[in-house]
């Protein structure tokens, strides 16, 4: 994940919306106090959490979806309600869950950074490259 990206997760959690895009964001700020107490915050996500399971997501607008994790590395994503299917792929690379999902002819892409307490973790989702939305995700048992 891109020092920017991680520093756009952090100005959205601790100064609200909107989203920064990367062209705004300095990149300097990451040797920051505030940067690195935010950064204390978080976690590594660990494959066992991931591969096989089944998170909730949702996004600032009220979409809320089932994403199964499958261990080959797909996804499959449902409509919490309208049971709506999309299909993508995953990917835990350095502690950070990075997520494709396919929607008809777009694109949406999201890094879930973990957190430490509570185990809701966050994300900023692309759709086809452009700032979409903030996310929040947590695993749940099966």
């Amino acid at each position: 994940m891109q020092i920017t990206s991680w520093i756009q997760l952090c100005l959205r959690e601790l100064e609200g919306a909107p989203i920064k895009e990367h062209s705004d964001i300095e990149a300097s700020f990451a040797e920051s106090e505030r940067f690195s107490k935010w950064k204390t915050s978080k976690r590594e996500i660990r494959l066992e959490e991931v591969s096989d399971r089944c998170w909730i997501k949702s996004c600032t607008g009220g979409y809320i979806t089932e994403v199964h994790l499958h261990a080959d590395g797909s996804l499959d994503e449902y409509t919490l309600f309208g049971r709506l299917h999309t299909k993508g792929h995953w990917e835990l690379e350095a502690g950070v869950l990075h997520i494709t999902i396919y929607k008809g002819e777009n694109t949406y892409e999201l890094s879930v950074v973990g957190n430490r307490e509570p185990s809701i973790h966050s994300a900023i989702e692309y759709k086809n490259g452009e700032v979409h939305s903030y996310l929040k995700l947590t695993p749940i048992s099966q």
